[in-house]
């Protein structure tokens, strides 16, 4: 549930800060006030697409922070998107439950910025925290019901179906026949490319180009071809060192000998005589590489033909292909794998085999899910339809009507539309074709109320305004529901009945004023004579009298008969005023 909001320079809050508790809350006041100000940040908050228009004239940026309970579906998802979750025992209700901080900025410029119990984020990884945290009903929520896919997606929440194992099939089977349609489009074309690949792969596979093969011809040819200037170079080195009448070898020894005659003479001479040792034993060492190096040297021209040649090939198929002779292997297997493919693709039998294989999985899961809304969809029926008796629709009776498309479907083998009829004797409409803008607003009402009683994944509803059109005995009973409804998860209602209201845990007042030239929007939680005052106005005015103001307390006095709900938990909010 929503724990906090927190406000600073957004549209015409200069400061505020809210805590929020469990139950019903209903947000009151003028119209004007601002009373869906809150509704916006909570939906920018939670990455709705926010501009430069949210920010409070004068000021620099405008800042959202909304503190929410963590739900254990998201558990997983913070710790793998690395966001934390705080761990905050001094909050509101004095819960060890685990919170999540959601905080946006918007400057003047427009530019946003977002974070995740501190940590920066993305508006879209916000967006995906939305619909464990908030689920907001507008007065004009009747129309998205029209829509086949939200019905259909309303209908699979009401009756827990998981659908992602036939979205999944149904991919794999859209997958299949489509390679199958395009393999049977294109069969002459695809004969004509796996010939054409077919005798490329032919004339490489006879030259058989190894991956380091290049290297080592180019080594090999390299030393053969200077295999003259090579010998006579490793010979001249030789007689130099051992072979020649004046050598190294000699030289050092003499050297050798002059200084060990005298050493004993001078100890500081034992360095040069250890390097001069040294020095003798690696020129026999050189001599005697040198000397197995020229016994095993080869002229051999055949051999270097025959490197001539093999080099004259590969550079011959690399500019026939217009690539680099190094790249004739990785080109052989790029072949060969298209080949593959195309082997694959001209496979008509093993194409068709797949589809049918792939559409016998979907139609597999799609019976599941048809099965499952089958059963749903006469209960959901029911209950919308109970719930319609109880909003001055006597009579009137709700429908989900199931109808079986003709091809298979990502969403199922059915498509789903709501029926309705509004009183006694009256043949269901669809939804759409309801005339009256207060009935439409009392259908939207009890769905919301029904399927998020039933199954809400969201642990905080917001009701923006949905009753209007309603009023007298209806709009007593929108309250009753609503409270009933904040039994089982946190209700927030802006609403202008003073029915509704009177029936909240908790009360907040909208107010706007106008200091210094500039309009500013307070919310502040009422209680006791205050909440009378507001209730009061509501009902008459902004004169009260004293006959509102009994109306008013009975309204509230009878509220708190009608549902026998538990005391709510204290609201403890904080309220920071700032001047413009």
């Amino acid at each position: 549930m929503l724990r906090r909001l927190s406000l600073r320079d957004f549209v015409i809050v200069p400061e505020l800060e809210l805590d929020f508790a469990a139950g019903f809350s209903a947000l009151t006041g003028e119209t004007g006030a601002g009373k869906s100000i809150l509704i916006d940040a909570l939906q920018l908050a939670l990455g709705s697409r926010g501009d430069a228009a949210v920010v409070r004239e004068g000021a620099s940026r405008a800042e959202i922070s909304a503190e929410f309970d963590r739900p254990q579906a998201l558990v997983a998802w913070l710790e793998e998107a690395g966001f934390d979750a705080p761990h905050d025992p001094e909050g509101p209700g004095d819960t060890d439950t685990p919170s999540l901080l959601l905080r946006r900025v918007i400057d003047a410029q427009g530019k946003s910025r977002a974070w995740i119990n501190g940590s920066a984020a993305t508006v879209a990884q916000l967006r995906e925290l939305a619909e464990h945290l908030l689920d907001i009903h507008g007065q004009h929520a009747w129309q998205g019901l029209t829509r086949p896919a939200s019905v259909r997606e309303l209908l699979d929440s009401f009756a827990q179906i998981d659908t992602r194992p036939m979205s999944v099939a149904h991919a794999a089977w859209r997958q299949a026949t489509e390679a199958l349609t395009t393999a049977q489009a294109r069969q002459a074309d695809l004969a004509r490319e796996h010939e054409r690949l077919t005798w490329q792969i032919g004339e490489l596979d006879r030259l058989a180009p190894d991956a380091d093969e290049w290297e080592e011809l180019n080594a090999e040819h390299s030393r053969l071809s200077h295999s003259q200037s090579l010998m006579d170079a490793a010979r001249g080195a030789l007689e130099r060192i051992g072979d020649a009448e004046v050598n190294a070898q000699a030289l050092t020894d003499e050297a050798l000998s002059s200084l060990q005659d005298v050493l004993s003479y001078d100890a500081q001479l034992q360095d040069t005589v250890n390097a001069l040792q040294g020095a003798q034993a690696q020129l026999q060492d050189a001599a005697h590489s040198l000397a197995a190096y020229l016994h095993a040297a080869d002229l051999d021209p055949d051999r270097l033909q025959q490197l001539d040649d093999r080099l004259s090939a590969w550079v011959t198929l690399a500019r026939r292909y217009r690539r680099q002779p190094a790249e004739l292997p990785a080109l052989l297997a790029e072949w060969k794998a298209e080949l593959a493919q195309l082997d694959a693709a001209t496979d008509l039998e093993g194409l068709q085999a797949k589809q049918a294989q792939a559409l016998k999985l979907y139609q597999r899961e799609a019976k599941t899910v048809s099965t499952a809304r089958a059963k749903a969809a006469p209960a959901l029926s029911t209950a919308v339809s109970q719930a319609m008796q109880q909003l001055g629709m006597t009579g009137g009776r709700f429908e989900v009507a199931l109808s079986q498309q003709e091809e298979p479907q990502s969403f199922g083998l059915e498509s789903a539309e709501f029926l309705v009829a509004g009183h006694a004797g009256s043949t269901p409409r669809p939804l759409a074709k309801v005339g009256s803008g207060g009935e439409l607003s009392r259908i939207a009402l009890a769905i919301a109320v029904t399927t998020s009683q039933q199954n809400s994944g969201a642990g905080t509803l917001i009701f923006d305004e949905i009753d209007t059109g309603v009023g007298g005995a209806v709009a007593e009973t929108v309250g009753r529901l609503m409270k009933q409804l904040g039994r089982h998860v946190q209700v927030l209602a802006v609403t202008h009945l003073p029915q509704v209201a009177a029936c909240a845990d908790h009360h907040f007042l909208v107010a706007k004023s106008l200091k210094a030239g500039v309009t500013n929007s307070d919310v502040r939680p009422i209680h006791g004579e205050a909440r009378v005052a507001e209730i009061a106005r509501m009902l008459g005015g902004e004169r009260l009298s004293s006959t509102s103001i009994a109306h008013a307390q009975e309204m509230l006095a009878l509220s708190a008969q009608s549902v026998d709900t538990p005391t709510p938990t204290k609201t403890k909010t904080t309220i920071k005023k700032v001047k413009p």
